[in-house]
C-alpha cells in the first residue's frame, strides 16, 4: 500500500489567466482505467520500499487537481521529473512509472490533466474517452504543468532547477509542446508522443510547428510499426529538428507497435521497453536532470 500524504502549499503558482471551470475529478481512481481491460499478466508493479508515494493536491488556476507523487524516503532535494499521463489518465501504470523514477532517485509527479473535463478512468469506450480528451486545451495543460513545478519546489524535496519531463502517447505530445513552452526545462523524453492532432483553438499547434521555439532537448522514442504515428511523420520531425540545429534525438524501434512500454497491454515489448528506459535515464542525466 502506498504511503499517501497531502502536501498543500499556501500559495498557488503564477499561471496564465484561464477561464474558471468546475473541477470534475477531485481524487485519483485506483487500479487501471476500464478502457484498458483486460490487464495483461505481465504487468509490472513497483513496490514503495524506500519511497514516499501517494496522492497529492496541486493548486492550479481556479482550484486543485489531484496528482500522484513518488520520491525517495530519505535525502533530497531530488531532481524533478514531470510525468505526463497517457490518454487514459493517471491510472496504475502511470503511478508505477512515478515509482520507478523515484527508485532511480527522482522526485516524480504525475498531475491529472483532465481534472476539469472529466474522469476517464471509468469509461470503457474509447469514443467516450476521446470526448473528454478533445476538450482539454494545450494552454491549460502547460499552465497546470507550470503549477506542478511550483508546487514541487514548495515542498523543499524537489530540485526544480534540475527539471525534466517524460510523457506517453497523448502525454508524449505534451512533452514536445512543453519543451517549447518552459525556458527552464532541462530535458524531455517523449514516448510514442502523438505528432499530429486535430487543430483547433484548443490544440492549435503540432510539435513540428514549434521546433524553432524548443528550449530543451527532447528524446523521442517511437515504434516503426506504430499504427497511430506514421514513421514519415517521425522522420519529418527529425529533419526539422536537425535543420533548426536543435539537439534533440529520435529513436525508432523497427517492427514495434504503439504503446511498447505499456506492460499492462498486449503492445508491450520488453526488449524495446528496457532499452528505451535506459536511454531515457541516460538522456536525463546527460542534460542535467540528475
Amino acid at each position: 500500500m502506498d504511503a499517501a500524504d497531502n502536501d498543500r502549499p499556501s500559495n498557488s503558482a503564477a499561471t496564465p489567466r484561464l477561464s474558471r471551470r468546475a473541477f470534475v475529478v477531485g481524487s485519483l481512481a485506483g487500479g487501471f482505467a476500464l478502457a484498458v481491460a483486460p490487464v495483461s499478466a505481465q504487468t509490472i508493479t513497483t513496490d514503495t520500499r524506500g519511497l514516499i508515494a501517494g496522492e497529492v493536491k496541486i493548486p492550479v488556476q481556479g482550484g486543485e487537481i489531484p496528482a500522484y507523487r513518488a520520491m525517495p524516503a530519505a535525502g533530497g532535494p531530488f531532481p524533478t521529473v514531470l510525468v505526463v499521463h497517457e490518454i487514459f489518465g493517471v491510472h496504475e501504470h502511470i503511478k508505477d512509472i512515478c515509482r520507478r523514477l523515484a527508485k532511480a532517485g527522482y522526485f516524480a509527479v504525475a498531475p491529472a490533466l483532465y481534472a476539469r473535463e472529466g474522469d476517464v478512468s471509468g469509461l470503457r469506450d474509447m469514443k467516450d474517452v476521446m470526448k473528454v480528451v478533445s476538450k482539454v486545451p494545450d494552454r491549460q495543460v502547460a499552465a497546470d504543468l507550470d503549477a506542478t513545478v511550483a508546487w514541487a519546489a514548495s515542498t523543499a524535496k524537489a530540485d526544480t532547477a534540475k527539471l525534466g519531463i517524460v510523457g506517453f502517447c497523448w502525454g508524449g505530445r505534451q512533452v514536445w509542446l512543453y519543451a517549447a513552452h518552459n525556458p527552464n526545462l532541462k530535458a524531455g523524453v517523449a514516448w510514442y508522443g502523438v505528432l499530429r492532432w486535430t487543430k483547433n483553438k484548443l490544440t492549435p499547434k503540432d510539435p513540428i510547428d514549434l521546433v524553432q521555439q524548443m528550449n530543451a532537448p527532447v528524446l523521442g522514442l517511437y515504434g516503426g510499426a506504430d499504427e497511430h504515428i506514421p514513421v514519415a511523420a517521425v522522420e519529418e520531425l527529425r529533419v526539422s529538428l536537425k535543420a533548426a540545429g536543435k539537439p534533440s534525438e529520435i529513436v525508432i524501434y523497427p517492427n514495434t507497435p504503439h504503446g511498447f512500454n505499456a506492460d499492462y497491454r498486449p503492445t508491450y515489448r520488453p526488449r524495446q521497453a528496457k532499452d528505451a528506459w535506459k536511454r531515457m535515464l541516460a538522456w536525463l542525466r546527460e542534460h542535467g536532470v540528475a
